[in-house]
């Protein structure tokens, strides 16, 4: 079932996911808009609602019509919270105004796609264009190889732990986007965050490390094991960097794109070694 579910969202995403209308931060907006107060219990209790209701629909649907409406929600789960439809847009806007040398349109577009981490003031342009890179790898982890994670480790109950997982992201999203910065630190989304992405993080760290210098990649990997203050993001970002220190770039077309090269090439490898564990487990 989960690697059925999880090829079928793939294919779907990569084909026909453009924009946000089969995104779940877009059908959670009128719930974030509702909010006017701010805590860690109030980020809890909403997410066990989201994950509650998800489980209640699972359970509904369980043994109807041979499975049909299992696969059916399974899908329509991951659909929703796999993939980057409306960050995509982004992207590729951001492509289109550097190839003009659109100033303001390029910025614009920087702004969007680095708008969890931001950029560092009065930074030069080599470390503006890192920093863009970084971006583009943390929003592949975010939008792919995290509810990956999610979806296929939680075995029967994968749809539960990936709508938590894609129902944070929104929620840290959104609050990223108000006026207010203590709206963020009061919610205490990134604390919530920084443990559930702490194992997927390593995992996806592994496939950094070995496709980039090993013999410098591999010990800040198992530094990070121990490491309990480096923020995930930095974690990621750090071993990503070094696969593309192998070919690095100046140009500001050319630099982010080499990421997202990267962040594709290592999204198939787990894809594919998941797909084989599922396999294997299954011949077993």
């Amino acid at each position: 079932m989960t690697l059925f579910s999880l090829l079928l969202v793939l294919g779907w995403e990569r084909l026909f996911k453009l924009g946000e209308h089969w995104q779940l931060d877009h059908h959670l907006i009128p719930l974030f808009r509702a909010r006017t107060h701010f805590s860690l219990t109030r980020t809890l209790l909403m997410l066990l609602v989201v994950m509650g209701l998800t489980a209640l629909c699972l359970l509904a649907v369980k043994g109807l019509f041979f499975g049909v409406p299992k696969l059916l929600f399974w899908v329509l789960v991951g659909l929703l919270c796999i993939g980057a439809g409306s960050v995509r847009l982004h992207y590729h806007a951001y492509l289109k105004a550097a190839g003009h040398n659109d100033t303001a349109a390029h910025n614009a577009m920087a702004q969007e796609l680095t708008l969890i981490h931001g950029v560092p003031v009065d930074c030069d342009e080599r470390e503006y264009l890192r920093e863009l890179q970084n971006a583009l790898l943390w929003i592949n982890y975010r939008f792919y190889l995290a509810p990956l994670f999610w979806f296929v480790v939680g075995g029967p109950w994968g749809p539960v732990l990936l709508m938590g997982y894609a129902f944070l992201r929104a929620w840290q999203s959104w609050l990223a986007r108000m006026p207010d910065p203590l709206a963020r630190v009061q919610s205490g989304v990134d604390a919530i965050l920084y443990w559930v992405d702490w194992l997927p993080v390593r995992l996806v760290g592994v496939a950094y490390a070995l496709l980039g210098h090993g013999e410098r990649a591999l010990p800040a990997w198992f530094a990070s094991l121990a490491d309990r203050h480096t923020s995930q993001y930095q974690v990621l970002t750090t071993l990503a960097q070094f696969s593309l220190a192998r070919d690095p770039h100046m140009d500001k077309v050319e630099t982010p794109r080499v990421a997202v090269v990267l962040a594709k090439k290592v999204s198939l490898v787990l894809v594919v070694v998941v797909a084989l564990l599922t396999i294997y487990g299954t011949l077993v």
